[in-house]
């Protein structure tokens, strides 16, 4: 190696370095995508019911007081365990209960914050209800960390 630091080697240096970590990053990328990612989610269940429900979660802006998966507000509970937590693994019991919930809205008991009635449909509760029941059953690394979000 010469006495100088020369800038061609400096940029030799830069350039070596920057290919390789670029080329690292990229294999470490499609190693996570290949591997992790469809372990962890459950589209092969996506229905038409759970699209429609997820499309009253966007258009009503649930996630404006409340969180899914630890994403949105925290005004609100976090809803990606109400399933877990209201439903008891039963899909008409979770559908009765969200039924109730929404129709019973707000319930202007003092001191408690307010869900606002959105007058919903049977169906949009529903849909809705359906896209609550598949984001639980997404592998969320034990998000939320208590029982009731």
């Amino acid at each position: 190696m010469a006495e100088r630091f020369t800038k061609s080697m400096a940029r030799n240096i830069y350039l070596g370095g920057s290919t390789f970590f670029i080329l690292l990053f990229l294999v470490l990328t499609f190693d996570t995508q290949s591997r992790a990612m469809p372990e962890r989610d459950n589209r092969d269940q996506l229905t038409e019911e759970v699209v429609r429900g997820k499309h009253v979660w966007e258009n009503n802006n649930c996630v404006g007081c409340h969180s899914l998966m630890g994403e949105g507000a925290y005004f609100a509970p976090e809803l990606a365990n109400v399933f877990d937590r209201r439903g008891g693994a039963d899909s008409e019991v979770f559908k009765a209960y969200m039924n109730a919930w929404m129709n019973a809205m707000p319930t202007n008991v003092p001191g408690r914050r307010q869900m606002p009635q959105f007058n919903l449909t049977d169906q949009e509760i529903n849909d809705l209800s359906s896209f609550l029941e598949w984001t639980s059953k997404i592998d969320d690394n034990g998000w939320p960390p208590n029982i009731e979000g």
